[in-house]
């Protein structure tokens, strides 16, 4: 019997607690929050003990596996405390808050024998699994190019709920961080490495709530020659399906939750999403509980999880890339 805890008890954690509940041979035996009334909730749900600290928890509780699901200012250095305790780690996105928090992550990561994932999941929907496995077979031929757009809302409320969600210190940024940065990995996982990067983002409708970006554009290079364009924003009046189009040599790839492929001869391929949980929020996505219940079969492997820190840092790198050209002179937020 395999022991979980979850540090961070807040929106996204129930994804982690439905997927633990659903997992045989794993027993919850611990959480952990900073905030006294959501420890509260969290320990009356599910009968466990809580902490108000993440080394308390860590000592006492032992778990073999710890989720964390804690505002992005503390991914890394939470998730560094467990891995030097031998604590395998399921990390929600992104990697870290800063570049130079995430190059430290990896490097404990790469040199521990605890086992690391980070919660890029959307890897693991079926339209992005059957995109991947057509492009990397090239069976479609060279990739020429591809488009995404991310079209959601969000308003001074969501920010209001948690603080550190609109601010730099906190998030590390905004919408590229906290909801587009899911669609950015995608992009450089189907198109292929990035090997420049020109964007710029901006506040265009929260600027009273927020100090970071709200909306964004950008213009990826990949090895192989594919160029992708990207376009985000949350001043959207609905959480509108997020798109993405693959252009190759024999065919055109689109996905607006279900992917449908049309050759250039007339064939048209579709493949079904998987649907939405109950829990959680629909726009979460769908393959929460696969990456979390792969991560655990895989456990006894040698090899490193697949979605490593070293993985993650490849979409935390384009961010802050185009922060960086946005904000040439503000280390808070290209750091």
């Amino acid at each position: 019997m395999r022991t979980a805890a979850v540090i961070g008890c807040g929106d996204v954690s129930v994804v982690h607690f439905d997927a633990l509940e659903s997992l045989l041979g794993t027993l919850l035996v611990g959480v952990c929050d900073t905030d006294p009334k959501r420890l509260t909730t969290a320990v009356t749900t599910w009968d466990v003990p809580g902490y108000g600290d993440h080394l308390t928890l860590l000592e006492v509780v032992r778990p073999d596996v710890v989720h964390i699901c804690t505002p992005h200012n503390q991914h890394a250095a939470v998730a560094m405390d467990c891995l030097e305790r031998g604590v395998h780690v399921i990390l929600e996105k992104p990697l870290a808050h800063t570049l130079d928090e995430g190059r430290r992550l990896v490097e404990v990561a790469e040199r521990g024998s605890a086992k690391i994932a980070v919660c890029l999941q959307n890897r693991y929907n079926a339209a992005a699994q059957a995109m991947h496995r057509m492009l990397s077979s090239g069976e479609l031929g060279r990739v020429l190019g591809g488009a995404a757009t991310v079209l959601w809302y969000r308003d001074a409320d969501y920010y209001q709920s948690r603080p550190w969600r609109g601010t730099w210190q906190g998030s590390g940024g905004g919408l590229l961080m906290n909801q587009a940065i899911h669609t950015v990995d995608l992009l450089q996982w189907l198109l292929g490495d990035v090997t420049g990067v020109s964007g710029h983002v901006s506040t265009r409708v929260l600027g009273d709530a927020i100090e970071v970006e709200d909306t964004a554009e950008f213009v990826l290079e990949h090895q192989g020659g594919a160029r992708s364009v990207f376009y985000a924003t949350l001043a959207n009046v609905v959480n509108a399906p997020v798109t993405l189009d693959i252009v190759t040599e024999m065919a055109t790839l689109s996905l607006r939750g279900d992917l449908a492929v049309n050759y250039s001869d007339g064939r048209v391929l579709s493949v079904p999403e998987r649907k939405a949980p109950t829990g959680g929020r629909a726009y979460w996505g769908v393959s929460h509980e696969l990456l979390i219940r792969d991560f655990y079969d895989r456990l006894e492997e040698d090899t490193p999880f697949w979605i490593s820190p070293r993985e993650a840092e490849k979409s935390l790198r384009i961010v802050k890339r185009i922060y960086q050209q946005t904000f040439p002179d503000a280390t808070t937020a290209v750091s």
